[in-house]
């Protein structure tokens, strides 16, 4: 949420461990996609969101540094409020917690 709050003022070597996270999300989430694929996962859609969707937003904007436009920026919240809002739902629901 950070990079996504803060776009092109975040430090330089922010951009940096965007770009390495950016790589290691695809080829992790890719290899387990993979797997959990062929074995017939429920799961397995999560690994894809992360192979095929925000692990390349993060190269991008890693890549692109300063100069990345608003949009991506945007994304990348968009990404992270939904991460938080499924999670706090699969919380209260599944969980049992209660806020």
């Amino acid at each position: 949420m950070y990079v996504g709050i803060m776009k092109s003022a975040v430090p330089a070597a922010i951009y940096t461990t965007l770009i390495v996270l950016g790589a290691v999300l695809v080829l992790y989430h890719g290899y387990k996609f993979v797997n959990r694929f062929l074995k017939g996962s429920s799961y397995a859609w999560v690994n894809a969101i992360h192979a095929l969707l925000v692990g390349p937003l993060l190269l991008y904007i890693g890549l692109n540094g300063v100069d990345t436009e608003r949009p991506y920026y945007e994304a990348l919240l968009l990404f992270a409020f939904a991460a938080f809002g499924y999670h706090l739902y699969e919380m209260a629901v599944y969980r049992d917690f209660y806020l």
